[in-house]
C-alpha cells in the first residue's frame, strides 16, 4: 500500500501525475466537487449568518467512501485540486472527510502538469487558504439565494421550469438590450468616390479626401455622381508622399478571456468548447515516447505573468529558430489588469520546445488547432516588435485645367521587419494580419499618373452587431461581470435555459422568453440586474479572497436590497401565465380536445388541453381584432416519405425547413436547400446549394453530396474570377469593410470590394 495519497479532480490528470511519482504515491481523482448545497431545499440558514448546509453529492458517495478508506491507510494526504477558488473549496471539503489522527493532510499547488512542477509542489506543502474557500462559499451562497428566490417567482408568473441567476440574468439583459439597439437603429446614407490610377511602379486605388481644398466629411450621392463623369478628363499627379515608421508590439500571452475571444474569432470554437479542449491540453495527453504529459499551464487565469524559466526557454528557442534580431535584449513583461488576480501564470505551453507540428499527430484536429494558437501567441509575446513603413499619398486631380479641383488619398502599410509576426502570422489572426494594409507602389512627389477608372459607391451605416462568443466575453471582461472561470458556463447556461439562441454566424439573439423574462426582472430588480452592481459584487468577492472582507458581510451587502426587491416583486409582478393561458374554440387535430394558448421560448403557440396524454402543438397567429387561429403552413405539394401526409414549410431557430404536417405523430424533417443557380466547380454535375451545419452555421455545398464534397463558406456570386478564370466568386461581409468578393481557388488570392 502506498504511503502517500494524492487527490486531484479528474482521471486524466491522475493518469498523468501518477507517471511522475514513485511506488510510494497513489493518485486518485475526486471527479470534481464531492459536497454541495442540497438540491431539494435552500440549504442556507439566513438567520444564522448565511450558514450553509453541505451534503455529500449522491453520485459521489461511493467514490468518497473509497477515498476515505485509502486515506486511513496513508500517512500523508496531498490535496492537489485545481489552483483556484473552486479547487480550494473542493480541497476543504475533502480535508474535512479525510483527516484522521494517523495521517497528515496538506495542500499542494502546481500550475502545469509536468514532472518538475509536480515534484516541486510536493516539496512545498501548505495548509488550505480559507480566504479562497470563503470567496467560493460566498459566490455559491449568493447564487443559491438568488436562484431559489427568483425561480419560483418566474414559475408562478411566466412558466414552470424557468430559472434566474445573479450573473446569468445580467448577461441575458446585455443580449436583449443589444437587440433593442438593433431594432431602434436607423441607417444613414453616405457615399464614397474611389479612383484607380496607374503609376510608373504599378496600379493603386485612392478615395476622395477633399474638394477644392475643403476636406470631405460626408459625401452625398449628388456630389459623388456629378463629380465622377468629370474625372476621366482630368490630369493627375502625386501631391505629397508621407512615410512614417510604425512599431507594433506583440500582444501578451493568453488569459482565459482572451483565449476564448481569439478561439471564437479564429477557430470558430464556442467558449465552452475552448475550455473543454484547454482542460484536455492541461490535464495531459499521450505524446509518443513521452507518455502522458500536460501541454499547457492552468487555463483559468486573468494574469499575464510568465515564469522566468519559461522566458529563458522561449528566448533560447527564438534565437535558434528565428535569429538574434527576433529576440529582445531584455525579456518582455506585461501588466495584469487592475482587477486581475496574479495567483497563476498566463496560459502558455508547458514547454515551448514542443512545437505544434511535432506533436500534432498525437492530438485531435481541434486540440492541435488550439495548442497551436496558444503556442504561437506565447512565442510571439517573447519576440521583438514588428516594424512597418506607413505611407500616406495625396493625389491632385486637375479638372478643366484647374489644379486642386479634387484631392484623393491612398494609404498603405508595408512590413519592413516581421518581428513577432514571424511566429503569430498564419494562425488566422485577422486582427494582426489585416493591419498590414494594402501595399502601395513606389511613388514620388510630382509624379504624373494615368486615370484607369472611378466609381461612386453608396453605403449605409450599420447597426451594432449581435454579440458572439468573442464579443460577449470581451464585454463581460470590460464590464467586470463574472470572472474568467465563469464565462463559458454562463454562455452555456443562458442557451440551455432558453433565454437566447445561438443563430447563424454564432451570434446571440434573445428568444421571446428571454425578452419577456428580462423585462419583468429589470422592472422589479433594476438595481440587482444592474451591470455596475454586479461588477461591484465581483470586487467584493475579490476582497473576500484577499482577506480584507468577511464572506458573510459580502453576502449581506447583496441580500438586504435583494430581499426588499423580492418582497415588492412577489406582490406586484405581472402574471403573464394567466394572461396567456387562454382556452380557444379550436379543436385538437389529434384527440379532439380544445387547444389553448401557451408561452414558449419563441413566443405564443397552441397546445392541446389534454396534455400530457396528448402532446399536440401547433403554430398560431392573431388577427387584427385579437382573434386566435392556427397559422397556416405552406404546402410543399409533396408527400412525406414516412407516413404519406403532406410536407409543409416551417420556421425554426435556424430559419425555414421542411417537415411533415402529421407532427407530432410523424417527426420527419428535411433541410431546405436553396439553389444558387451555379454549377459545382468540382464535379460539374451538381448545383451549389445552401446548407446548415449541425451548429446552425450557413455554408454552401454541392447538391451531389456525399459523392462530391465541395464546400464554400461565402455566398456564391455568378461572376468569373478575372485573375484565374474560376467560374464564380464568393461574397463576404464584415461590419468594417462591408461586402467584398473573393476567389475560392487555392493560392489565387483575388478579392475586390463588392459594388
Amino acid at each position: 500500500m502506498a504511503e502517500n495519497l494524492v487527490i486531484v479532480e479528474s482521471p486524466a490528470k491522475a493518469k498523468t501525475i501518477n507517471k511522475f511519482l514513485g511506488k510510494n504515491f497513489l493518485v486518485k481523482a475526486s471527479m470534481g466537487h464531492v459536497k454541495d448545497l442540497p438540491k431539494s431545499k435552500l440549504g442556507v440558514d439566513v438567520d444564522k449568518g448565511f450558514e450553509p448546509h453541505y451534503i455529500t453529492i449522491r453520485t459521489r458517495s461511493k467514490l468518497l467512501k473509497e477515498i476515505k478508506e485509502l486515506a486511513k491507510k496513508s500517512k500523508h494526504v496531498y490535496l492537489a485540486t485545481d489552483p483556484d477558488r473552486e479547487g480550494e473549496a473542493i480541497g476543504w471539503h475533502l480535508a474535512g472527510e479525510l483527516k484522521t489522527e494517523k495521517n497528515q493532510v496538506s495542500r499542494i499547488l502546481f500550475h502545469e502538469i509536468t514532472k518538475t512542477a509536480v515534484q516541486g509542489a510536493l516539496e512545498l506543502p501548505r495548509g488550505l487558504d480559507m480566504n479562497l474557500v470563503n470567496a467560493q462559499q460566498a459566490r455559491r451562497i449568493l447564487d443559491r439565494l438568488v436562484g431559489y428566490a427568483l425561480s419560483p417567482l418566474l414559475w408562478k408568473n411566466v412558466r414552470r421550469g424557468l430559472s434566474a441567476g445573479r450573473v446569468q440574468s445580467v448577461v441575458v439583459r446585455l443580449v436583449v438590450e443589444r437587440e433593442e439597439e438593433i431594432a431602434a437603429f436607423k441607417p444613414q446614407e453616405y457615399w464614397e468616390l474611389g479612383i484607380v490610377l496607374d503609376a510608373k511602379g504599378g496600379r493603386f486605388s485612392a478615395s476622395l479626401a477633399a474638394i477644392a481644398g475643403t476636406k470631405v466629411e460626408h459625401l452625398d450621392g449628388a456630389t459623388a455622381q456629378a463629380l465622377a463623369p468629370r474625372l476621366p478628363s482630368g490630369g493627375y499627379k502625386v501631391l505629397s508622399v508621407a512615410k512614417k515608421e510604425q512599431r507594433r508590439h506583440a500582444a501578451p500571452p493568453f488569459i482565459t478571456s482572451t483565449l476564448q475571444q481569439e478561439s471564437s474569432k479564429k477557430l470558430h470554437f464556442s467558449a465552452k468548447k475552448t475550455m473543454m479542449l484547454a482542460q484536455q491540453l492541461y490535464e495531459g495527453l499521450e505524446i509518443g515516447s513521452e507518455g502522458s504529459v500536460g501541454l499547457i499551464t492552468y487555463m483559468r487565469t486573468d494574469s499575464v505573468r510568465v515564469a522566468l524559466e519559461a522566458q529563458v526557454e522561449a528566448k533560447r528557442f527564438i534565437l535558434e529558430n528565428f535569429g538574434a534580431a527576433f529576440a529582445p535584449e531584455r525579456f518582455n513583461f506585461y501588466k495584469t489588469k487592475k482587477q486581475g488576480q496574479d495567483a497563476h501564470e498566463a496560459i502558455r505551453p508547458s514547454s515551448v520546445l514542443r512545437e505544434p507540428s511535432a506533436i500534432a499527430a498525437f492530438l485531435s484536429s481541434d486540440q492541435a488547432k488550439l495548442y497551436r494558437l496558444i503556442w504561437s501567441r506565447f512565442v510571439a509575446s517573447q519576440m521583438t516588435p514588428a516594424v512597418f513603413d506607413q505611407t500616406s499619398v495625396d493625389v491632385d486631380a486637375e479638372l478643366e485645367g484647374k489644379a486642386g479641383a479634387a484631392t484623393f488619398r491612398a494609404s498603405g502599410t508595408v512590413v519592413r521587419f516581421k518581428g513577432h509576426l514571424a511566429a503569430w502570422q498564419g494562425t488566422g489572426n485577422a486582427n494582426d494580419e489585416d493591419k498590414d494594409g494594402k501595399e502601395l507602389p513606389p511613388l514620388e512627389e510630382g509624379e504624373a499618373l494615368d486615370f484607369v477608372s472611378c466609381e461612386p459607391t453608396q453605403h449605409f451605416t450599420q447597426p451594432p452587431p449581435r454579440y458572439n462568443d468573442a464579443s460577449l466575453v470581451k464585454a463581460l471582461e470590460e464590464l467586470e461581470i463574472g470572472r474568467p472561470s465563469t464565462y463559458a458556463p454562463i454562455l452555456s447556461t443562458i442557451q440551455e435555459r432558453g433565454y437566447v439562441d445561438r443563430i447563424e454566424g454564432g451570434r446571440y439573439k434573445p428568444t421571446d422568453l428571454g425578452v419577456l423574462t428580462t423585462g419583468l426582472l429589470v422592472e422589479h430588480f433594476r438595481d440587482i440586474l444592474n451591470v455596475d452592481f454586479t461588477a461591484g459584487m465581483e470586487l467584493q468577492l475579490d476582497r473576500v479572497e484577499e482577506g480584507s472582507l468577511g464572506w458573510q458581510a459580502a453576502v449581506a451587502s447583496f441580500y438586504t436590497p435583494f430581499q426588499q426587491a423580492l418582497a415588492d416583486a412577489s406582490a406586484r409582478m405581472r402574471n403573464v401565465k394567466k394572461e396567456m393561458e387562454v382556452v380557444t374554440d379550436l379543436d385538437c387535430a389529434v384527440c379532439g380536445a380544445k387547444m389553448s394558448v401557451k408561452w414558449g421560448r419563441h413566443g405564443k403557440f397552441l397546445a392541446c388541453t389534454n396534455y400530457p396524454e396528448c402532446k399536440n402543438t401547433r403554430p398560431m397567429q392573431e388577427g387584427p381584432g385579437g382573434q386566435i387561429s392556427e397559422k397556416v403552413e405552406e404546402d410543399l405539394n409533396e408527400a412525406c416519405e414516412r407516413c404519406g401526409k403532406p410536407l409543409v414549410y416551417k420556421q425554426g431557430r435556424f430559419g425555414r425547413f421542411i417537415a411533415c404536417s402529421g407532427y407530432p405523430t410523424c417527426r420527419f424533417t428535411r433541410a431546405l436547400k436553396q439553389n444558387t443557380g451555379i454549377r459545382c466547380p468540382k464535379c460539374g454535375n451538381g448545383d451549389v446549394v445552401s446548407r446548415r451545419s449541425k451548429k446552425g452555421r450557413s455554408f454552401f455545398g454541392c447538391s451531389a453530396y456525399p459523392k462530391c464534397d465541395f464546400v464554400a463558406w461565402g455566398k456564391p456570386v455568378d461572376k468569373p474570377c478575372p485573375n484565374c478564370g474560376a467560374k464564380f466568386l464568393t461574397e463576404k461581409y464584415t461590419k468594417k469593410d462591408g461586402a467584398s468578393l473573393h476567389c475560392v481557388t487555392e493560392n489565387c488570392g483575388y478579392s475586390v470590394v463588392a459594388s
